[in-house]
């Protein structure tokens, strides 16, 4: 069990020597507890208590890492059930999977594709993780070869999938051989290979996935026995596949590990959403509910742009600190190359607001000057609701960004949901005309066409 604060003060030398770099032993204490220090820093701890602090202070679900020329993705380190408690912190990995009884061109095509895959989200840049290859033949050197198919075609990490391990090795072998300190994942351990698989994970140094026959106590069993041959870091399989038993199981291992302290399952989660779906629009379903409810590696059997887009987004939203809204910086960005006479617009400086704002804009043709105003992250409503967007923090804005110096006009366009800032506004900004807009930027531009003829 984790202890509390205060339990493991009494633990320490409670000497509040500063060595540490926290002021007293109870303070270092409390950050121990909370998973913000590590017990590292302090010098002086006996070799007794180090033994129990050292399980105390380990992270519930345990952080996994595979990488590859540059590339990471990690999973764990998680600590919350639901993302409004604190957040999510490591967002789960989207995997494609090709077979090596495939094609070895269009396995290069498929990785390719998926390789150069971006999608651009308010001003991020979002993409699949990487690839995983099955050993489909069950021949090494088959398999070998589709993994130097996939690696020709793309850098990003690797999970190398079957269930014998002289095959795996050949995969292995054949990444080790063109870059060193690649950590791929292997997959799958289950209760009649696990002890040839943990060897190979072991000897390899990478993580190995596991996957029961049975039920959570199979899946603790196994897990503690491929620990005990030396494999520290373990991705767990529920061994479910449809829509019901996914969310079941893997709700009762994240609640297992976080609220009782379960270390047999306090592990990253890999799933399989095309093998519990009906098509390829059914896994992109399931694959959403993976995302939410605690996949840490996902694992796709079809790519399409239209399917990667959805999922990619998802995972940001669900990922993004909900404390923290996307925010962009506030000031003045200039649109389709303005001059003098065109429009001036206002905005939020919330990220998804502001790129509604300026795409359909910039997507219309249409020059204009875009202020964006600090309003704590917020979207208009919102930050109007909050006294964020009033008539004073925006002629602020006008008047912090110098537009009226390009300008040869005093109109400033406002967000449709705000008119009721118009009069307020006409006196803290004098001279100027206010102008009320639409309420949804999608009518935007055909409102700034409309007033320039």
């Amino acid at each position: 069990m984790a202890l509390s604060g205060l339990e493991i003060y009494k633990l320490l030398p409670r000497t509040n020597c500063g060595d540490c770099d926290f002021p007293t032993c109870l303070a270092f204490a409390m950050k121990l507890a909370a998973k913000q220090a590590e017990l590292a820093d302090c010098p002086y701890v006996t070799d007794e208590a180090k033994v129990e602090l050292e399980a105390a202070s380990q992270p519930p679900v345990r952080l996994i890492t595979l990488s590859s020329n540059g590339h990471k993705v990690e999973a764990g380190n998680e600590t919350v059930l639901f993302r409004h408690e604190k957040r999510f912190f490591h967002k789960c990995g989207l995997f494609v999977r090709v077979k090596d009884t495939d094609d070895l061109e269009a396995v290069k095509n498929v990785a390719s594709e998926v390789d150069g895959f971006t999608v651009d989200y308010v001003g991020l840049d979002l993409e699949l993780d990487g690839m995983a290859v099955e050993a489909a033949s069950g021949d090494p050197d088959t398999f070998a070869e589709c993994v130097e198919a996939v690696r020709s075609a793309t850098e990003k990490p690797l999970i190398l999938i079957g269930s014998d391990p002289d095959v795996l090795k050949a995969g292995v072998a054949s990444l080790t051989a063109k870059a060193s300190g690649t950590v791929p994942l292997l997959y799958g351990a289950t209760p009649e290979n696990w002890e040839s698989m943990a060897a190979l994970a072991k000897k390899a140094d990478v993580p190995l996935g596991v996957r029961p026959g049975g039920g959570l106590e199979e899946l603790a069993e196994l897990t503690e026995q491929v620990k005990g041959a030396g494999v520290q870091n373990i991705v767990l399989d529920p061994a479910a596949r449809d829509f019901a038993g996914t969310l079941t199981r893997m709700t009762q291992m994240r609640r297992l590990a976080l609220k009782k302290n379960f270390r047999p399952l306090g592990y990253p989660i890999i799933t399989f959403p095309g093998e519990g779906a009906e098509g390829p629009e059914e896994e992109v379903v399931l694959a959403s509910q993976h995302i939410a409810k605690y996949g840490g590696f996902i694992v796709l059997d079809h790519f399409s742009q239209a399917s990667a887009y959805p999922l990619l987004v998802f995972r940001e939203n669900v990922f993004t600190d909900p404390q923290e809204p996307i925010q962009v910086e506030p000031g003045l960005y200039e649109i389709n190359d303005p001059t003098p006479d065109s429009p001036v617009m206002i905005t939020t400086n919330f990220s998804i607001t502001y790129f509604s704002v300026a795409n359909e804009v910039e997507s219309a043709g249409v020059p204009g000057w875009l202020i964006v105003a600090d309003a704590e992250g917020m979207s208009v409503l919102t930050a109007w609701a909050a006294g964020e967007f009033d008539a004073d923090r925006i002629a602020k804005s006008v008047n912090a960004t110098g537009v009226a110096d390009k300008i040869d006009h005093q109109k400033l366009v406002i967000p449709g949901h705000v008119a009721v800032l118009s009069g307020e506004l006409e006196e803290e900004l004098p001279g100027w005309d206010i102008l009320v807009g639409p309420r949804e930027a999608v009518d935007l531009p055909a409102f700034l066409k409309l007033g320039n003829e």
